[in-house]
């Protein structure tokens, strides 16, 4: 599988320039698509989700993008994903702190594409395993996360812990920065470059995991 990062700029920006890569896989951060009203995208008035499946239909792959997206007033950080010419879906954030004015989305899911499964991670949804984890037991080839900004060292731990975790790679795209984490838990790419390109082969390896525990026992009834 081939990635191409677009760590700045809108998605339009990127397609009227020169140079258009060829991959399977195309990721913008949350300046790919910006802002997202679906009230004006339902009337007609602006096409930005449109413009994304173009994109996958016009490149020939599947294109995630991140975006900010407004449903009447309520707010999510959220990725759309296109393949070849189709909207498959918007995923939205999941773990939202009181503080943030952005609210708790929509479920997680695994999107079926000609580049393979993708799930999709966004914002500080990486800060939870648990994310990657169900997303690699629903199967995922690779594991998408857009991110915002990364002011310190903790998205790159948690992109680590989160491959390790889930034996799924996981790649993020976020503002002015492309990193990749493998299974094993190591950093293969880490760049600053506004374009990049990374290829490798999706793995598929379970095993069978045993627990003891204590509890959960159901009592057997005798007064009948």
């Amino acid at each position: 599988m081939k990635i191409h990062f677009v760590t700045e700029g809108s998605i339009n920006e990127y397609w009227e320039g020169a140079h258009h890569a060829q991959s399977d896989l195309l990721v913008f951060g949350f300046g790919g698509l910006g802002n997202v009203d679906y009230r004006s995208e339902l009337a007609g008035e602006t096409s930005k989700l449109e413009d994304l499946a173009i994109l996958s239909r016009e490149a020939g792959c599947t294109v995630v993008s991140g975006c900010r997206t407004d449903s009447c007033g309520i707010l999510h950080k959220s990725a759309a994903i296109a393949d070849k010419g189709k909207i498959l879906g918007v995923a939205d954030m999941l773990h939202v702190s009181e503080t943030d004015p952005y609210k708790s989305g929509a479920h997680l899911k695994v999107y079926d594409t000609s580049a393979g499964k993708i799930g999709l991670c966004v914002g500080e949804d990486l800060y939870y395993p648990s994310v990657a984890e169900t997303l690699a037991l629903c199967d995922s080839d690779v594991i998408v996360s857009v991110f915002g900004e990364t002011e310190d060292f903790i998205p790159q731990l948690m992109l680590r812990a989160c491959a390790f975790c889930s034996g799924v790679a996981v790649c993020m795209c976020a503002s002015g920065i492309a990193q990749v984490a493998l299974p094993d838990g190591d950093i293969r790419l880490r760049t600053a470059k506004k374009e990049c390109d990374f290829c490798f082969t999706p793995e598929r390896e379970y095993r069978l995991t045993t627990v003891r525990t204590r509890g959960l026992a159901r009592k057997r009834r005798e007064d009948f």
